[in-house]
């Protein structure tokens, strides 16, 4: 018997970046702003069950939608580091870790490593929220990986273009994924 489970992948809202706050950086106005909008879009998808990236950026971004409900937290769900890379050389960076699976910055991961840390837990959600609707609040690198490990070509030209916040609904029948709808609207 097929079994539909949906899950939504919440890329975290605007957040400003600030060294070495990686974990604890919260959402700019705009991006707690934003978070709201997530809130009233992912209630009318009466959801069964909150995961989220232990990042506060992450968690901030579904914490209204999730209201009473408690947020399960998974540390392999978190940002990939790029590694060490100069500011202005960002988008060529996260090119050449789309176009190379293996490689990785000095100090960065790559994103083979990436996608086998988040689809591990992953697949663990989904095995044990299996027929349920599920809102994961995550960021572009790991729902980009998380995609394309079901789908190769998510790869760079999607991650691109992502918004913060973005919300993508994934259908799955059993484990094979069948469906996505981005229902997020700029």
């Amino acid at each position: 018997m097929e079994k539909r489970t949906t899950v939504y992948l919440v890329r975290h809202a605007e957040s400003p970046y600030v060294e070495g706050q990686e974990r604890s950086r919260g959402l700019s106005g705009k991006g707690a702003e934003d978070a709201l909008k997530v809130g009233s879009l992912l209630r009318n998808e009466n959801i069964d069950i909150f995961v989220s990236s232990p990042y506060e950026r992450a968690i901030q971004t579904i914490k209204d939608a999730a209201g009473e409900k408690e947020i399960l937290l998974f540390e392999d769900l978190r940002e990939r580091s790029i590694g060490i890379i100069p500011d202005r050389l960002f988008r060529e960076a996260k090119f050449k870790v789309y176009q190379d699976f293996d490689f990785a910055f000095p100090e960065g991961e790559s994103s083979l490593a990436a996608q086998q840390r988040a689809i591990q837990s992953f697949l663990g959600i989904l095995r044990n929220y299996e027929g349920q609707k599920i809102a994961i609040g995550t960021h572009g690198d790991i729902m980009t990986l998380i995609l394309n490990f079901f789908d190769k070509s998510y790869r760079y030209d999607f991650w691109k273009s992502t918004s913060m916040p973005d919300v993508n609904k994934l259908e799955f029948e059993n484990s094979k994924l069948v469906t996505v709808v981005r229902l997020w609207e700029e």
